[in-house]
């Protein structure tokens, strides 16, 4: 027997949704929502979902695309996850560099299914990530509107999470025949470890780190001398740099890394990071041309804590 797909919506009643509010701030908007929740859901401790939701906004941005707010917290004690929704055309201001919030969707569940967890975030993100969706949901009249709004989505809930679910698709990259300039230039700029490197028509041709630039300015022979002296002034390094304009990335770069197709399992991203000891995966999607990529850092937060 097939397991019937559930989708977001299923976790949201019409009870537990606002349209038209108003709210001086993204502060006085999470306390409505926490209230509206607390007040069909008696056995809810307010006091610990109010801090844990605070706690987790200091560390993560609530606002994840232009008018959508989606303040999310993992509870303890809980049994089933909690949704509350703020619609609002006019907007909310959550002093957010994207702009004034129109829908806020409240996520709270329990700290002991990240599955779950993650699951709702996918399928939220896919609900909304129809053009003018946020606008439209924003301008709802009422509860029953959102509710008939989602119903019928085809954005179901994945049965598992897949790479594609957990990658971060906006990737900094460099062409293959770019100067080193520019890679040390953008390691600067960005504060990245790693560039994925790629050719003009978007084929994946390497990697360079940080690493590598130590690697391609130290001869290997100088790794093994026990007086550096005759380096004290770093000159391996001022030779490198004094060519760098000049020195392209497929010089320094690496032509093996570990690519992972978006449709793998996510669990087979925590298992490819510990037996391969590596700390960023290379995400692929058709025909092997760059999807995004999966950090270690970042796959632990989605897991554990985000």
């Amino acid at each position: 027997m097939t397991e019937s797909k559930r989708h977001f919506h299923d976790f949201l009643t019409p009870n537990n949704i606002l349209c038209h509010v108003k709210a001086d701030d993204s502060g006085a908007l999470l306390d409505l929502l926490l209230a509206l929740l607390k007040r069909h859901e008696p056995s809810l401790d307010l006091d610990l979902a109010a801090r844990e939701v605070a706690e987790r906004e200091e560390l993560f941005p609530t606002v994840i695309a232009p008018g959508l707010a989606v303040p999310h917290a993992r509870i303890p004690g809980m049994d089933a996850p909690l949704v509350a929704m703020a619609c609002s055309p006019e907007g909310i201001d959550f002093h957010s560099e994207l702009g004034p919030v129109k829908v806020t969707i409240l996520l709270l569940t329990p700290i002991d299914e990240p599955n779950l967890h993650m699951q709702l975030l996918a399928a939220l993100a896919g609900d909304f990530g129809e053009a003018g969706m946020i606008d439209r949901v924003g301008a709802l009249d009422s509860p029953a509107e959102v509710i008939a709004c989602f119903t019928g989505s085809e954005n179901s809930m994945p049965t598992y999470l897949k790479a594609a679910d957990v990658m971060r698709d906006k990737v900094v990259t460099v062409y293959e025949n770019d100067t080193l300039q520019r890679a040390i230039r953008l390691f600067a700029t960005t504060g990245i470890d790693e560039l994925i490197v790629i050719d003009r028509t978007g084929d994946l041709r390497g990697v360079i780190a940080l690493t590598d630039l130590l690697k391609f300015s130290l001869p290997e022979h100088l790794l093994w001398m026990e007086d550096l002296t005759p380096i004290y002034r770093f000159q391996p390094f001022a030779d490198m740099l004094k060519s760098s304009g000049d020195t392209r990335v497929a010089d320094v770069m690496r032509e093996e890394f570990l690519a992972v197709d978006r449709e793998v399992p996510a669990i087979q991203l925590a298992k490819l990071f510990l037996v391969n000891n590596v700390h960023k995966l290379v995400i692929t999607g058709p025909g092997g041309k760059l999807a995004g990529v999966v950090e270690l850092k970042e796959f632990c937060a989605k897991l554990f804590w985000e």
